[in-house]
């Protein structure tokens, strides 16, 4: 399998670093690795605290493209990773060295703390091929950042630089120095403090006052007409923002969420920006061009 997650214990804290150059999408390795190395960690008492990061530029910079098809369901699948993640007694910090974009996004969404690099963009780009975040994103990010924050996020699709995703609440600390040292000290915080942990699915303060209340998606569907007039995905991602605020609980919009996913995968919109993407990049590769 492709990629790998190298395990180390740093005083009372395991560090794993994600390593798939150039920039580390989530492969079977990947997830393999962060599965064995979460694992790893629950099962060592003298490890209080985990903190994730990524080797080379990027944290993790989405799905891996090259493994569309039989290799994606190659070892641990991301849902088991984000399920582990999510479900552990111990907290887990992301250093977010660089890059963290549709799934890596989410897998740091699915961390109990964000630390990021000053440099590091954060992001949900998945309605740019037609698609939208399938692995919790619709419904997390409006529990940190409400519900008019995230329809912009998701339905723009745009890179998010650091110092707006500390403002909006997405990471909790931006730092300058390096952030394998940083994401260290982090953790001893948390572990001096008792190790807390804070999972995004168990809040709602940020969603309890769009309950009830259609204005905000009213508002966003009437500039969703303008805007992105005749696109499928945009409107599916205003559902799943919709279920985050409104289900009955978080796996109710979990749900919504697959299905919206599962249409989206099926809609020719999506076959068309995604031959888009392919044609784009092989042109880039043209000598010359």
């Amino acid at each position: 399998m492709k990629g790998q997650v190298h395990y180390e214990k740093r005083g009372q804290s395991a560090l794993l670093s994600i390593d798939n150059p150039p920039v580390n999408p989530l492969s079977s390795g990947v997830r393999q690795g962060l599965f064995d190395g979460v694992s790893q960690a629950l099962e060592d008492d003298e490890v209080k605290a985990i903190v994730v990061t990524g080797l080379n530029r990027a944290f993790i910079a989405g799905a891996d493209i090259s493994e569309f098809g039989a290799a994606a369901t190659q070892g641990a699948s991301l849902n088991d990773v984000l399920k582990q993640m999510e479900s552990s007694p111990k907290p887990i910090i992301a250093a977010i060295n660089g890059t963290a974009f549709g799934g890596g996004l989410e897998v740091a969404l699915c961390c109990d703390y964000r630390i990021a690099s000053n440099t590091a963009p954060v992001g949900l780009p998945e309605v740019k091929l037609g698609l939208l975040p399938g692995a919790g994103g619709t419904q997390r990010l409006p529990r940190l950042v409400g519900a008019a924050a995230a329809i912009q996020a998701i339905v723009s699709g745009d890179p998010i630089p650091a110092a707006k995703a500390l403002d909006m609440g997405i990471v909790d600390k931006v730092v300058e120095t390096d952030i394998v040292t940083s994401g260290l000290a982090f953790a001893d915080e948390i572990i001096a403090q008792g190790c807390p942990t804070r999972k995004i699915r168990d809040l709602d303060d940020k969603i309890l006052s769009d309950r009830g209340d259609t204005a905000v998606f009213d508002s966003a569907a009437a500039s969703l007409d303008k805007t992105h007039r005749g696109q499928f995905a945009p409107l599916q991602i205003l559902e799943c923002i919709r279920a985050a605020v409104n289900a009955a609980d978080f796996d109710a919009g979990m749900a919504v969420e697959a299905e919206c996913f599962s249409e989206c995968l099926k809609h020719p919109q999506r076959e068309a920006l995604i031959h888009i993407f392919f044609a784009e990049r092989a042109a880039n590769k043209i000598p010359g061009l």
